[in-house]
């Protein structure tokens, strides 16, 4: 049942979405295509074809830092985030909970719908995959201290101006569509 409430949200928080730009436009195109083509399975890890993830980039109560984590099978400092899970029945739900899980920050405020699309590749199949990423923003409360989850090498403040040099142009894009969401 759930499956079917989390497809039907994807479909549309991604049907009603406002791309800032041509080429997230392209990209929601390609994400409500392969939901399109894949009812059963597209946000699902088992699906060869790619599946939709859910992320977040996580912003200090000042808007001036960004929580990155140092993840554990890439090597490179990445936003938080990963699979959606049988439960979730939404998909800003299933990215408040992948944040809330690896940072270990309770009361997380998610800013309502996506900044960002970003398609990647995964090794999550033997000859590899991609995630539909569909990211959010979540603002922690003051004061909020994190917890390094088992999913992460580490786990750090940077400010959002300043990010780490392994941080790539999709973190880059999102972090800076992070700031601005959240003004």
């Amino acid at each position: 049942m759930t499956a079917g409430v989390l497809h039907g949200d994807a479909v549309r928080v991604l049907s009603s979405w406002r791309a800032p730009d041509r080429g997230q436009d392209g990209l929601r195109l390609e994400f409500l295509r392969h939901l399109e083509e894949h009812p059963a399975d597209g946000l699902w890890r088992e699906c060869a074809a790619g599946h939709i993830t859910a992320s977040t980039a996580v912003l200090d109560a000042s808007g001036t830092r960004v929580l990155l984590t140092l993840h554990s099978k890439v090597k490179a400092w990445l936003q938080l985030g990963g699979h959606c899970e049988p439960g979730d029945v939404a998909l800003a739900g299933a990215a408040l909970r992948e944040a809330t899980e690896e940072s270990g920050i309770p009361g997380l405020r998610l800013v309502p719908g996506p900044v960002q699309l970003d398609r990647h590749e995964v090794p999550c199949h033997p000859q590899g995959t991609w995630h539909l990423d569909v990211q959010y923003v979540a603002v922690a409360p003051e004061g909020a201290r994190h917890a390094i989850s088992d999913e992460s090498d580490d786990l750090r403040w940077f400010p959002v101006d300043d990010l780490p040099d392994s941080a790539d142009a999709a973190v880059r894009r999102l972090v800076a569509r992070a700031v601005a969401a959240s003004a």
